[in-house]
Protein backbone atom coordinates (compact mmCIF):
# COMPACT_ATOMS: atom_id res chain seq x y z
CA UNK A 1 0.00 0.00 0.00
CA UNK A 2 1.23 3.37 -0.82
CA UNK A 3 0.57 5.52 1.79
CA UNK A 4 2.50 8.97 2.32
CA UNK A 5 3.08 10.49 5.52
CA UNK A 6 1.07 14.31 5.67
CA UNK A 7 2.59 17.00 4.51
CA UNK A 8 1.57 20.52 6.13
CA UNK A 9 4.71 22.87 5.41
CA UNK A 10 3.22 24.11 1.99
CA UNK A 11 4.37 27.16 1.40
CA UNK A 12 5.82 28.08 4.56
CA UNK A 13 8.92 29.76 5.50
CA UNK A 14 10.11 26.17 6.78
CA UNK A 15 8.04 24.34 4.25
CA UNK A 16 10.43 25.96 1.16
CA UNK A 17 13.90 25.61 3.04
CA UNK A 18 16.60 22.67 2.10
CA UNK A 19 14.61 19.47 3.64
CA UNK A 20 18.48 18.78 5.18
CA UNK A 21 18.33 22.34 7.31
CA UNK A 22 14.56 20.54 9.04
CA UNK A 23 16.71 17.97 10.29
CA UNK A 24 20.11 19.75 11.20
CA UNK A 25 18.51 22.85 13.32
CA UNK A 26 16.68 20.48 15.82
CA UNK A 27 20.03 18.07 16.48
CA UNK A 28 21.97 21.49 17.14
CA UNK A 29 19.33 23.14 19.40
CA UNK A 30 19.36 19.44 21.32
CA UNK A 31 23.20 20.26 21.54
CA UNK A 32 21.97 23.33 23.48
CA UNK A 33 19.85 22.96 25.76
CA UNK A 34 20.67 19.23 26.93
CA UNK A 35 22.38 20.25 30.29
CA UNK A 36 20.38 23.77 30.69
CA UNK A 37 19.26 24.07 34.51
CA UNK A 38 18.23 27.95 34.47
CA UNK A 39 14.89 28.36 34.18
CA UNK A 40 15.11 31.51 32.35
CA UNK A 41 17.90 30.70 30.27
CA UNK A 42 15.78 27.75 29.21
CA UNK A 43 12.24 30.01 28.93
CA UNK A 44 14.38 31.88 26.20
CA UNK A 45 15.51 29.11 24.04
CA UNK A 46 11.31 27.98 24.44
CA UNK A 47 10.75 31.32 22.65
CA UNK A 48 13.30 30.70 19.98
CA UNK A 49 11.87 27.22 19.31
CA UNK A 50 8.23 28.38 19.61
CA UNK A 51 9.08 30.74 17.06
CA UNK A 52 11.11 28.48 14.87
CA UNK A 53 7.57 26.16 15.63
CA UNK A 54 5.32 29.17 14.04
CA UNK A 55 7.20 29.87 11.03
CA UNK A 56 6.71 25.97 9.93
CA UNK A 57 2.78 27.13 9.28
CA UNK A 58 1.68 23.88 10.50
CA UNK A 59 -2.47 24.03 10.57
CA UNK A 60 -2.95 23.55 14.46
CA UNK A 61 -6.93 21.64 13.40
CA UNK A 62 -4.38 19.07 12.00
CA UNK A 63 -2.22 18.21 15.18
CA UNK A 64 -3.80 19.03 18.15
CA UNK A 65 -4.60 15.23 18.86
CA UNK A 66 -0.39 15.01 18.27
CA UNK A 67 0.35 17.86 20.55
CA UNK A 68 -2.48 16.71 23.17
CA UNK A 69 -0.56 12.72 23.54
CA UNK A 70 2.56 14.48 23.75
CA UNK A 71 2.17 17.60 26.49
CA UNK A 72 0.04 15.00 28.50
CA UNK A 73 3.32 12.75 27.94
CA UNK A 74 5.25 15.37 29.02
CA UNK A 75 3.68 16.61 32.18
CA UNK A 76 2.79 13.09 33.59
CA UNK A 77 7.07 12.55 32.74
CA UNK A 78 7.94 15.92 34.60
CA UNK A 79 5.54 15.23 37.12
CA UNK A 80 6.78 11.95 38.26
CA UNK A 81 10.33 13.28 37.82
CA UNK A 82 9.92 15.65 40.60
CA UNK A 83 8.23 13.57 43.10
CA UNK A 84 11.10 11.37 42.81
CA UNK A 85 13.61 14.36 42.76
CA UNK A 86 15.09 14.49 46.14
CA UNK A 87 15.72 18.89 46.64
CA UNK A 88 18.73 17.70 48.52
CA UNK A 89 20.69 16.82 45.63
CA UNK A 90 20.00 20.46 43.45
CA UNK A 91 23.30 22.68 44.15
CA UNK A 92 21.25 25.77 44.79
CA UNK A 93 18.93 23.82 47.92
CA UNK A 94 20.78 25.99 51.07
CA UNK A 95 19.53 28.49 49.00
CA UNK A 96 15.87 27.09 48.88
CA UNK A 97 14.47 25.54 52.18
CA UNK A 98 11.75 22.83 51.35
CA UNK A 99 8.53 24.08 51.12
CA UNK A 100 6.85 20.85 51.97
CA UNK A 101 7.30 17.14 52.10
CA UNK A 102 6.16 15.09 49.54
CA UNK A 103 2.96 12.75 50.88
CA UNK A 104 4.12 9.13 50.11
CA UNK A 105 8.06 9.72 49.22
CA UNK A 106 8.79 11.75 52.01
CA UNK A 107 10.92 14.23 49.22
CA UNK A 108 11.62 17.39 50.17
CA UNK A 109 10.26 19.90 47.29
CA UNK A 110 11.50 23.38 47.43
CA UNK A 111 11.36 26.22 44.91
CA UNK A 112 14.68 24.99 43.47
CA UNK A 113 12.69 21.66 42.45
CA UNK A 114 9.68 23.30 41.18
CA UNK A 115 12.62 25.56 39.02
CA UNK A 116 14.35 22.73 37.92
CA UNK A 117 10.95 20.64 37.03
CA UNK A 118 9.96 23.95 35.15
CA UNK A 119 13.13 23.55 33.23
CA UNK A 120 12.97 20.15 32.43
CA UNK A 121 8.83 21.02 31.39
CA UNK A 122 10.15 24.25 29.00
CA UNK A 123 13.15 21.80 27.30
CA UNK A 124 10.33 18.56 26.41
CA UNK A 125 8.22 21.10 25.12
CA UNK A 126 10.51 22.92 23.05
CA UNK A 127 12.42 19.85 21.74
CA UNK A 128 9.16 18.19 20.34
CA UNK A 129 8.36 21.91 18.72
CA UNK A 130 11.66 21.39 16.94
CA UNK A 131 10.76 17.63 16.22
CA UNK A 132 7.24 18.95 14.55
CA UNK A 133 8.63 20.51 11.72
CA UNK A 134 10.33 17.13 10.82
CA UNK A 135 7.61 14.84 10.70
CA UNK A 136 5.00 17.67 9.10
CA UNK A 137 6.93 20.38 6.53
CA UNK A 138 9.71 17.62 4.86
CA UNK A 139 8.12 16.63 1.41
CA UNK A 140 7.69 12.34 1.84
CA UNK A 141 8.96 12.44 -1.87
CA UNK A 142 12.93 14.12 -0.23
CA UNK A 143 13.17 11.88 2.99
CA UNK A 144 15.50 9.56 1.34
CA UNK A 145 17.55 11.65 -0.44
CA UNK A 146 17.72 13.96 2.23
CA UNK A 147 19.57 11.49 4.41
CA UNK A 148 21.43 9.97 1.63
CA UNK A 149 22.86 14.03 0.92
CA UNK A 150 24.15 13.80 4.87
CA UNK A 151 26.10 11.07 4.09
CA UNK A 152 23.59 8.09 5.28
CA UNK A 153 24.42 4.75 3.24
CA UNK A 154 21.40 4.40 0.24
CA UNK A 155 20.03 1.47 1.99
CA UNK A 156 19.94 3.33 5.34
CA UNK A 157 18.54 6.44 3.54
CA UNK A 158 15.76 4.47 2.05
CA UNK A 159 15.02 2.64 5.11
CA UNK A 160 14.36 5.73 7.01
CA UNK A 161 11.86 6.34 4.12
CA UNK A 162 10.22 3.78 4.35
CA UNK A 163 10.20 3.98 8.17
CA UNK A 164 7.94 7.52 7.98
CA UNK A 165 5.75 5.80 5.77
CA UNK A 166 5.02 2.87 8.11
CA UNK A 167 2.74 4.05 10.57
CA UNK A 168 0.54 6.15 7.77
CA UNK A 169 0.28 3.06 5.81
CA UNK A 170 -0.46 0.47 8.82
CA UNK A 171 -3.11 2.70 10.04
CA UNK A 172 -4.59 2.61 6.83
CA UNK A 173 -4.43 -0.90 6.30
CA UNK A 174 -6.50 -1.19 9.56
CA UNK A 175 -9.02 1.33 8.96
CA UNK A 176 -9.57 -1.01 5.70
CA UNK A 177 -9.92 -4.33 8.13
CA UNK A 178 -12.30 -2.69 10.23
CA UNK A 179 -14.14 -1.62 7.45
CA UNK A 180 -14.12 -4.72 5.80
CA UNK A 181 -15.03 -6.75 9.13
CA UNK A 182 -18.36 -4.53 9.50
CA UNK A 183 -19.47 -5.35 5.42
CA UNK A 184 -19.35 -8.61 7.12
CA UNK A 185 -21.44 -7.97 9.95
CA UNK A 186 -18.71 -7.36 12.65
CA UNK A 187 -19.37 -3.87 14.69
CA UNK A 188 -16.72 -2.36 16.65
CA UNK A 189 -18.04 -0.96 19.93
CA UNK A 190 -17.85 2.26 19.63
CA UNK A 191 -16.43 3.77 23.08
CA UNK A 192 -14.20 6.72 24.53
CA UNK A 193 -12.82 4.71 27.39
CA UNK A 194 -9.23 3.63 25.86
CA UNK A 195 -9.08 0.19 27.50
CA UNK A 196 -12.57 -1.23 25.66
CA UNK A 197 -11.32 0.68 22.94
CA UNK A 198 -7.88 -1.48 22.83
CA UNK A 199 -9.76 -4.70 23.60
CA UNK A 200 -11.87 -3.85 20.64
CA UNK A 201 -8.99 -4.21 18.00
CA UNK A 202 -8.21 -7.84 18.83
CA UNK A 203 -9.70 -9.14 16.41
CA UNK A 204 -7.66 -6.83 14.17
CA UNK A 205 -4.24 -7.65 15.60
CA UNK A 206 -4.27 -10.76 13.27
CA UNK A 207 -4.84 -9.75 9.87
CA UNK A 208 -3.22 -6.35 10.63
CA UNK A 209 0.29 -8.01 11.45
CA UNK A 210 -0.54 -10.56 8.23
CA UNK A 211 -1.22 -7.76 5.97
CA UNK A 212 1.96 -5.62 7.21
CA UNK A 213 4.11 -8.75 6.75
CA UNK A 214 2.96 -8.98 3.15
CA UNK A 215 3.57 -5.34 2.20
CA UNK A 216 7.07 -5.88 3.63
CA UNK A 217 7.66 -9.05 1.82
CA UNK A 218 6.43 -6.92 -1.48
CA UNK A 219 8.22 -3.86 -0.57
CA UNK A 220 11.54 -6.03 -0.53
CA UNK A 221 10.85 -8.16 -3.73
CA UNK A 222 10.01 -4.93 -5.56
CA UNK A 223 13.13 -3.40 -4.81
CA UNK A 224 15.39 -6.75 -5.56
CA UNK A 225 13.93 -7.08 -9.06
CA UNK A 226 15.08 -3.09 -9.48
CA UNK A 227 18.52 -4.69 -8.76
CA UNK A 228 18.00 -1.68 -5.70
CA UNK A 229 21.66 -1.85 -3.80
CA UNK A 230 23.50 -3.48 -6.90
CA UNK A 231 25.62 -0.01 -7.40
CA UNK A 232 25.27 3.65 -6.42
CA UNK A 233 21.62 4.84 -6.46
CA UNK A 234 20.98 8.49 -8.56
CA UNK A 235 18.07 10.68 -6.78
CA UNK A 236 15.79 12.80 -9.22
CA UNK A 237 15.39 15.71 -6.76
CA UNK A 238 18.70 17.80 -6.50
CA UNK A 239 18.86 19.65 -2.75
CA UNK A 240 21.40 22.91 -2.74
CA UNK A 241 21.47 24.94 0.43
CA UNK A 242 20.27 28.55 -0.33
CA UNK A 243 21.42 31.76 1.30
CA UNK A 244 19.00 31.95 4.41
CA UNK A 245 19.42 27.74 4.91
CA UNK A 246 23.28 28.95 5.64
CA UNK A 247 22.02 32.20 7.85
CA UNK A 248 19.60 29.19 9.65
CA UNK A 249 22.40 26.59 10.35
CA UNK A 250 25.27 29.33 11.32
CA UNK A 251 22.47 30.91 13.62
CA UNK A 252 21.68 27.82 15.77
CA UNK A 253 25.92 26.97 15.43
CA UNK A 254 26.37 29.66 16.99
CA UNK A 255 23.44 29.08 19.87
CA UNK A 256 24.58 25.64 20.85
CA UNK A 257 28.47 26.79 21.07
CA UNK A 258 27.50 29.70 22.89
CA UNK A 259 25.18 27.66 25.15
CA UNK A 260 27.46 24.72 25.63
CA UNK A 261 30.87 27.17 26.66
CA UNK A 262 28.02 28.80 29.21
CA UNK A 263 27.38 25.57 30.97
CA UNK A 264 31.22 24.58 30.34
CA UNK A 265 32.36 27.77 32.48
CA UNK A 266 29.68 26.70 35.47
CA UNK A 267 27.49 29.87 34.75
CA UNK A 268 24.81 28.12 34.72
CA UNK A 269 22.50 26.75 37.84
CA UNK A 270 18.90 26.10 38.92
CA UNK A 271 17.44 29.18 39.06
CA UNK A 272 16.25 30.15 43.11
CA UNK A 273 13.86 33.49 42.98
Amino acid sequence: MDVTPRYLGGDSFLGRRDPRVLLLVPVLYLVAVARIDDVRMMLGCALLALTYYLSAGIPWREVRANWAFVLTLMTITVGVNSVFTDALQIETTAEAPPLFDMPLTGNPVSVATLSYSGTLLLRFVSMAMMGFPVAFCIAPGDLGITFARLGVSQRLAYGVDLTFRFLPSTAASMQEIIDAQRVRGYDHPRTGNPVRRLKSLKPVVIPLTVNSLIDAEDTSNAMDLRAFGAKHRTWMRELAFGRTDYLLLAGFAALAAALVTYKILGADVVWVP
